[in-house]
Formats: C-alpha cells, structure tokens, sequence
C-alpha cells in the first residue's frame, strides 16, 4: 500500500479518540475519529477505509451493531475495542464478523500490532484479484456447493457469484485446503491460519468456523464440508 492506510476510529470517548489519533497518525496512518455511528456513515459516504476501530459500548448504536451492518456490505477489517471483562461481547464480535478486538485499557503499541497485522492480511486478500486475468492461474478448491479461487482469494457460488470474504476466513479456508481428509487441532489451525500471539481466546476458531459454515455448508447445523472431530478438531472433507 504505497499511501498512507486509512482508519476510521470510533469511540465516544473524545480523549481516546485524540490519543488514538495523534498516535496512529504519527506512525504513518491518515485517522479520521468520529465519535459514533452517524459521523461513521458521513466518513465513509466521503472516503472508504483500510480499517475500521470499533468501541462495542457505545451510546445510540453501538459498536456490535455498527460491526454487523458493515460487515453485510464490506469485508473491511474491524478492530473491536472492549472492556476486559466482557467475554460476551467478544463472543459476539467475532460472531457478527470482527477480525479481531484489543481489551480496555490496553497498550498502544499492542494496537498498532494489531492493525498492521489486519492491514496485511487485507493487503494479502486483494492484490491477487487487481492481476491480469493473463497472470493468474486459476486454482479452484470445492467447498461443498461452493469454490475457493485460491489464486484470486475469492469464494465463489456456482454461477461465479463472489461470496463476501475476509482475510481471516481466506486464511482459514486455505489452511483447510492445504490439508484436505486431516484431521486439524485448535491449536494446529491458530499456527496455520491465524497469528497464535494475536488470539483473543482459545474457542474463537469454533466461532469463525461457525461463520465459515454459514457461507459453505447447504445446511450449516449438518456439517458436512468441514466436520467436527469431537475431541480433536476439524476435518475438510474434500470430494475428491
């Protein structure tokens, strides 16, 4: 990304959303802070972001909301910031589509970690489709009904509609690609698909499969693309 990344915050706090500012500004990003959902909406009528950091408490809509919609139209990274006891909302962060979430008070270095690491991913997931369609191979993976273009990092339904995809989820579905008929541990999966230091929790992989399923399997409560191990992990159960 040759210009400077550009992030939205959004925090109703107006003293974090200057620290948050003056920091990530200083290192390189172009931040625009806004204090809730409408200002959000104004922001990105104007310009798209690389990323978006979300508080979840917020007054009016809160963050979770916010994460939701967005996420139904845009597979823009979402940082979520959270209280450090609320485990629920974590939960349901990752459910609602976050890539991933820093707990209140947190380091500001951990932070900026933490958005390179998203803006990466992110970078990684788009470059492969602005190629030429004469520089790319081809390389489909089927996921039940559906295929994985590996080299255009994109989802694909069987008239060649492209299924919204985040980074995190590629990342996922091509570790389950690379080991088709194996059976893969939490663990072995936090090393393949996603940075095992940036995890929030040891079953956040259960909830992004869950998110997984919902866009591969005919019907999602019969798993049968990617199976449940009980006791060991998960199994791409590949056709051929």
């Amino acid at each position: 990304m040759t210009r400077a990344p550009r992030l939205i915050v959004v925090d109703d706090e107006p003293e974090l959303r200057k620290i948050l500012s003056d920091y990530l500004g200083r290192h390189g990003f172009a931040v625009r802070a806004v204090a809730g959902a409408p200002e959000l909406d104004a922001c990105l009528t104007t310009e798209e972001a690389d990323l978006l950091i979300l508080d979840i408490a917020m007054p009016g809509e809160d963050g979770l909301s916010i994460a939701r919609r967005i996420r139904a139209r845009s597979a823009v990274p979402i940082l979520m910031l959270t209280a450090a006891t609320d485990i629920v909302d974590r939960v349901v962060g990752l459910e609602v589509g976050a890539d991933d979430y820093v707990t209140k008070p947190f380091d500001l270095r951990e932070l900026r970690a933490r958005v390179r690491a998203l803006l990466r991913r992110s970078e990684t997931l788009a470059s492969p489709a602005s190629l030429p369609p004469q520089e790319s191979t081809t390389k489909l993976i089927q996921f039940g009904p559906v295929m994985l273009d590996m080299d255009g990092h994109q989802l694909l339904q069987t008239g060649g509609e492209v299924i919204a995809l985040t980074s995190m989820e590629f990342d996922l579905l091509n570790a389950f690609a690379q080991n088709p008929n194996r059976v893969l541990t939490r663990d072995r999966l936090l090393d393949l698909a996603h940075n095992r230091g940036n995890e929030p929790f040891d079953r956040s992989i259960d909830i992004r499969i869950a998110r997984l399923r919902r866009k591969i399997e005919p019907d999602p409560s019969k798993s049968q693309v990617i199976k449940t191990i009980h006791g060991s992990g998960y199994m791409f159960v590949s056709p051929k």
